[in-house]
C-alpha cells in the first residue's frame, strides 16, 4: 500500500525534532455543490531541526514516532 504524501506550510517548530504542518485541501460539498476548504495540522518528524515556521514542505506517512507523530519530512517544496 502506498504511503500518503502531503504538501503544507510549517506553522510551528518549537518541539525538538518535530514540526507542525498545516495541510489545506479543497473539495466540493456533496449537497450544496460549493467548493469548501478544509485544513488539518499534522505533526512531522524533522531529524535535523532544519525547517522553520513559514517553510513549504512535503511530508510522508511513516512509522509512529510518538502518540501523535506519524509523518516524516521528505523535503522542501520549491
Amino acid at each position: 500500500m502506498p504511503k500518503k504524501i502531503l504538501n503544507g506550510v510549517v506553522v510551528s517548530d518549537k518541539p525538538n525534532k518535530t514540526i507542525t504542518v498545516l495541510v489545506e485541501r479543497k473539495y466540493q460539498h456533496p449537497i450544496l455543490k460549493k467548493v469548501m476548504r478544509a485544513r488539518k495540522k499534522y505533526n512531522a518528524h524533522d531529524e535535523e531541526n532544519k525547517f522553520k515556521t513559514g517553510d513549504k514542505v512535503t511530508i510522508r506517512e511513516s512509522r509512529p514516532y510518538s502518540k501523535n507523530k506519524k509523518y516524516e519530512v521528505i523535503g522542501e517544496v520549491k
